[in-house]
């Protein structure tokens, strides 16, 4: 692996020049323009160059908007391309030589870069500024502990996984920048030893980094890790204002920590991570109360939901600054790529992402009932009438209003949005993708108008959800532990939120006495609030589901005249192995210090 990308400065030779030059000399290759690791010291633009490519390679940013839409390989939608890998996936055709959620390959290759720059780092120049100079070392160094940490965890979340002979893996760990001379044939570390590496450099990220970044106006306001060493505030300013917003913080460490940890805490890892439900939710509630305050239940966003139809927001957004719901975020990207995939096939769309009748379902009545319920109110032949207002928020169905026209998805429609009318384009299930879609932009290639779109990377919703199935397995539904809100509290503000159950809500008053009730509450208010978020995948494996669970047959509603029925779309044809991600298989042909994880061959 090199050890810095190669920069090539070319030069134009005029003619003039070349006559003036020997035929021996023309020839001979001139002096390249690569860098070594010993020259970056008096280099820092080159240095930080390294730290780049962790970003590059963030795990948390995908297409140009940042989804993965991996819910087309779950219970929750499919997709009309049959081209789509994921589809092809959940069809059978996931194996450790092909597998569409590889991230062995690019993040272990980008590790190799904030190993470099953990290396290298102490020994820049970064400002003639003695002071200012320190500032930059602890940044640089404290963000790239921070990646590291982010890459661990999604690392573990696609590659750990149980070995045949009871072992729970995670990968080989590496601290070192590795050389052509190194031994490359390295086994896996255990998923504890990796866990621990996660938290070791989460330490120093916040020993390290700010709780935020942004300008300050006063030396009285310089923390006093900064202080002690002579910082002021314009020095602070400097190095930590505004400018670095939206880089790892040590508020977003702190984040990527409670997330490993209630990963490692559930069902799918317990056994094999020694971390506890308690320390989980700890965890959480710690990143709670740091962003939103000691009583984070009552500051949750009221538009936390609803945040991508704030275009003047969006828009608006500047460096630097966070929604209440966002606690790190991509930058905004102004485009129309997403609704050029999403919209109906009349607006200009190709329908890509199809939700699911298995996801409609789980939609509430608004009285907050579920369908299944018989004092819900649910009635099948107007499946969609009085439902949970998310349901019309994040999903399209059959004569829903969008851009001012009527949508009709029933088989028996006259255009091509109808249910299965145009291979590639129409819906598969009788329904469209609404959430994040920007409703003003055109789609039409002819006269194309964008919208502004942003990606929360971490947003307080998850963290709130998180911390509210850690604290109902710690505790039940109404104990908090010392933190002082309860999974209950937690459920009820969201569903509040979303304007559901009412004042009373008597469905969650009735689960708030049985602690599995509660569970499914929890798991079914995540794949709600969370939909099209690309957890659905990893959550059904972390829960470690029955195998009729993660085969569950995707369906959709077939509509003909005043007919509603329910109809089978798309099946899943998972082993039970496959609640964990393979280590590359060309990987384990090259090493054999790897252990493939159980069931995946070699």
């Amino acid at each position: 692996m090199r050890k810095i990308t190669k920069v090539a400065i070319l030069s134009l030779i005029t003619p003039m020049m070349v006559s003036l030059t020997s035929c021996d000399d023309l020839f001979e290759p001139a002096v390249e323009n690569h860098k070594v690791m010993d020259q970056l010291s008096d280099m820092p633009s080159w240095a930080v160059g390294l730290l780049g490519h962790a970003y590059i390679s963030n795990p948390l940013g995908q297409d140009a908007n940042g989804w993965t839409w991996t819910e087309v390989a779950t219970d929750d939608a499919v997709s009309n391309d049959v081209n789509n890998s994921y589809r092809r996936m959940a069809a059978g055709t996931w194996r450790a030589d092909n597998n569409p959620l590889d991230r062995w390959q690019y993040l272990r290759a980008s590790w190799q870069y904030i190993n470099q720059g953990l290396e290298i780092f102490p020994t820049v120049d970064w400002a003639a500024d003695k002071v200012a100079s320190e500032l930059y070392k602890m940044r640089f160094m404290g963000d790239a502990y921070g990646m590291r940490a982010l890459y661990m965890l999604y690392l573990l979340q696609a590659h750990a996984g149980w070995t045949a002979d009871g072992q729970l893996l995670g990968i080989p760990i590496l601290t070192e920048s590795e050389t052509v001379n190194s031994d490359f044939n390295k086994p896996r570390n255990t998923f504890k030893e990796c866990l621990a590496l996660l938290n070791a450099d989460v330490d120093k990220a916040v020993e390290l980094l700010p709780e935020d970044y942004g300008d300050i106006s006063s030396d009285a306001q310089v923390p006093a890790k900064y202080s002690k060493l002579g910082a002021t505030a314009d020095v602070y300013s400097r190095v930590f204002g505004v400018h670095a917003a939206n880089r790892m913080s040590a508020r977003i460490a702190k984040a990527v920590r409670a997330q490993a940890a209630f990963m490692a805490a559930s069902p799918a890892y317990s056994a094999g991570s020694g971390v506890t439900w308690d320390e989980a939710a700890n965890l959480m509630a710690q990143v709670l109360k740091d962003g939103l305050g000691s009583s984070p239940v009552s500051n949750i966003d009221p538009t936390g939901n609803v945040w991508y139809t704030d275009q003047n927001g969006l828009k608006n957004l500047t460096a630097g600054f966070n929604r209440p719901e966002f606690l790190w975020r991509s930058n905004k990207n102004e485009n129309a790529s997403m609704e050029q995939d999403q919209f109906p096939p009349t607006l200009f769309g190709k329908g890509r992402v199809n939700p699911s009748q298995n996801l409609v379902d789980a939609f509430p009545m608004a009285n907050g009932l579920p369908i299944t319920d018989s004092k819900s109110g649910y009635d099948p032949q107007n499946p969609y009438a009085n439902r949970d207002p998310r349901l019309s928020l994040y999903i399209i169905y059959n004569n829903s209003t969008y851009k001012g026209k009527t949508i009709v998805t029933a088989i028996d429609g006259t255009d091509n949005n109808a249910m299965n009318k145009f291979d590639g384009q129409s819906t598969r299930t009788g329904y469209y993708l609404k959430k994040f879609l920007v409703e003003d932009v055109n789609a039409d290639p002819n006269s194309t108008t964008n919208g502004y779109h942003v990606k929360p990377w971490i947003r307080y919703t998850e963290i709130f959800l998180d911390y509210a199935e850690a604290a109902n397995e710690a505790w039940g539904p109404k104990n908090g532990g010392s933190n002082g809100f309860s999974a209950y509290d937690v459920i009820k503000a969201i569903r509040q939120r979303a304007g559901v159950g009412g004042e009373d809500d008597p469905y969650l008053e009735d689960c708030a006495k049985d602690q599995v009730k509660m569970r499914e509450l929890i798991r079914n208010e995540r794949r709600l609030e969370l939909c099209f978020e690309g957890f659905r995948f990893w959550d059904l494996r972390r829960w470690k589901v029955d195998m009729t669970k993660l085969n569950e047959t995707v369906k959709g509603m077939s509509i003909e005249g005043n007919k509603y029925s329910v109809v089978d779309v798309e099946t899943r044809n998972y082993a039970d192995y496959m609640f964990y991600g393979p280590i590359p298989y060309s990987e384990v042909l090259k090493f054999n210090a790897l252990i493939q994880n159980s069931g995946w061959g070699k």
